[in-house]
């Protein structure tokens, strides 16, 4: 123990608490084993769900074609193990000793002090940090694999190396040894309570709690911004909101979410709602709020959400306002509609839509990031599988991908918070937001995943017929701004930049700091997260960067400089339902209320 931590007196543990703790497990877990049983009997289970034997058994192959290779890594690895046994039993001795490896800015695995100053604890943490780079650069140094087979490796491999981190195991993570010795073990009974409680709200399945949910309810304390529901399809509501401005823009604004997760991440709180600030500045609000979908809606695809949602929209607005022109933002797969919905429109010399803006937007899938190793032949044929038998693409198996890209975030800290220390976790509204899943309905995935993701059709002029159109992205001449975040783990940047060489038009392209959410819903009262702006438009996204100026704060008074340039004309407020559309319901909906548990 380091001479500057104070002795820890163990605490014996209560037997009546842990009487009632193991009784209730008794009880508790006949329930999820039987759930557990019955759902593995609904579905037909794969011994290799995402196909990883077949990259991991190519990828030995390839690394033991050069041994000497192999060999030198493993020597390099021995070398800085040896630095460290010495570097470790000269700080035994009293010497100050730098440490042989730090961990990255930002992990925030070990930022329990005793990671440093115990010196146990110590060597665990640097031998970790040596381990895992030597795996890493190991599968990382493999020669001659497929650019899809060296990602897969590599994926999962980090995932296999951050699972293994000391950080997620009782004796191996101090803070973990210190609250069970502090608490007599109440802790970890506290945690298995929470296992629990995660596997039956999982029915079987571990679907980890990340907030306390009993403290939000969408319409109350989040979605909260005025406004009333005008119209509805079967896949959407479309949502009007109540101005705050004597004067409001000519042309109203229509906001297409994906549909992936809810809509309200643009109206989490007052504070940082886009929505409600977009208000502020003059515009009529016009927002699309798709249905969680289930079996009846297993047959609507990509054109459905144009005709039900896009189309159907931009009808209702001009009924609601009388304007036939309007600008329109589109947020990640909400983006790739606005932008096939445009190049349908431009074939029929539709121009209703007169400027485009994408938030962190692909429409060129060919380098799609991390998530680009869940598409495959044999998962996508799994995934089909499954979806076929039910309807719909379940809502927590998407958003068990999404919290894969962020393992150490989205699933290891709460692992060791709720389990290991028997924690509650925190009221988060955006991880209650996140959780909050959606469904996808069969044909619409399988087309998105298989013509898109995989096949990388969108951007191959003519290759997709819709409504009878075929699509070609060349013919979209409306001013686009598009705004990506450079951290963006699911729309990279660099993918989303290609975009700026296929849309005709006007176009401004602006980078955000930060990530995929955070970069984008970034209000200016924050004063949080540079961005970058560049006139120019160069093939190569890294020479836009290096010609770019980075300015301070949100780059959200830079879009509405943008948008109103187009048009600044302006009228007396639009109420909701005071058109010839009535108002069905108060903000935000039925709709967005339905969870994929439900």
């Amino acid at each position: 123990m380091s001479q500057n931590q104070e002795p820890i007196n163990p605490k014996l543990p209560d037997p009546a608490l842990v009487t009632r703790t193991m009784a209730e497990v008794a009880e508790r877990g006949q329930r999820i084993v039987a759930d557990f049983l019955k759902r593995q009997s609904e579905e037909t289970a794969s011994p290799d769900p995402f196909n990883i034997g077949s990259a991991f058994m190519e990828m030995t192959t390839r690394l033991m074609a050069n041994p000497a290779r192999l060999m030198q890594a493993q020597i390099g690895f021995w070398q800085d193990y040896l630095t460290l046994w010495n570097s470790t039993a000269r700080r035994m001795l009293g010497e100050q000793v730098a440490p042989v490896i730090s961990e990255p800015k930002g992990d925030r695995r070990f930022k329990d002090d005793a990671w440093r100053e115990n010196e146990v604890f110590d060597f665990i943490r640097q031998s970790y940090l040596l381990s895992a780079r030597y795996f890493v650069n190991t599968v990382q140094g493999a020669e001659g694999l497929d650019p899809k087979t060296a990602q897969k490796v590599d994926f999962y491999t980090r995932q296999f190396v951050d699972a293994m981190s000391p950080a997620n195991f009782l004796l191996t993570n101090p803070e973990v040894l210190r609250r069970t010795a502090e608490t007599g073990g109440a802790n970890l009974l506290k945690g298995l309570s929470n296992l629990l409680a995660d596997l039956e709200r999982g029915k079987g399945r571990l679907r980890i709690r990340m907030t306390d949910d009993t403290k939000f309810k969408v319409g109350e304390n989040i979605a909260v911004t005025p406004g009333k529901v005008v119209f509805e399809t079967p896949l959407m509501q479309l949502i009007q909101y109540t101005p705050t401005t004597e004067k409001v823009l000519k042309r109203p604004l229509l906001i297409l979410p994906p549909w992936i997760n809810k809509f309200y991440i643009l109206d989490l709180r007052p504070k940082n709602s886009l929505i409600r600030w977009a208000v502020e500045q003059g515009h009529t609000v016009f927002v699309c709020s798709w249905v969680n979908p289930d079996e009846a809606l297993a047959e609507k695809g990509f054109d459905d959400y144009m005709t039900e949602g896009v189309l159907a929209a931009l009808d209702a607005i001009e009924k609601a306002t009388g304007e036939r022109e309007i600008n329109a933002i589109g947020y990640c797969l909400g983006g790739t509609l606005l932008a096939t919905t445009l190049a349908h429109m431009a074939a029929k010399n539709d121009d209703r839509i007169k400027s485009a803006t994408y938030f962190v937007t692909m429409t060129d899938f060919e380098e799609a990031g991390e998530l680009g190793v869940f598409i495959d032949e044999e998962q996508l044929k799994s995934l089909e599988d499954k979806m076929q038998k039910r309807g719909f693409l379940e809502g927590a198996e998407m958003a068990t991908t999404f919290n894969m890209l962020r393992a150490n975030d989205l699933i290891w800290s709460f692992v060791v918070n709720n389990y290991l220390l028997g924690q509650d976790p925190f009221p988060f509204d955006l991880l209650y937001w996140n959780d909050d899943s959606t469904r996808m309905p069969a044909r619409m995935h399988s087309f998105y995943l298989r013509r898109m993701y995989q096949q990388n059709d969108l951007v191959k002029p003519g290759e997709i017929e819709l409504l009878g159109t075929k699509i070609d992205l060349r013919r979209i001449k409306v001013p686009s701004y598009m705004i990506s975040t450079r951290e963006d783990h699911i729309a990279p940047w660099k993918s989303t930049y290609r975009g700026t060489q296929i849309y005709g038009g006007p176009i401004r392209f602006v980078l955000a700091a930060s990530g995929h959410i955070a970069g984008v819903v970034n209000p200016p009262d924050s004063g949080k997260y540079s961005h970058w702006v560049n006139e120019q438009l160069p093939p190569s996204p890294d020479d836009w960067l290096a010609g770019a100026t980075e300015m301070a704060g949100s780059w959200w008074p830079d879009w509405q400089r943008w948008v109103t340039a187009l048009d600044s004309e302006r009228v007396p407020a639009r109420v909701p339902g005071s058109g010839a559309l009535p108002a069905i319901e108060d903000a935000p909906g039925r709709y967005v209320r339905v969870m994929a548990t439900d």
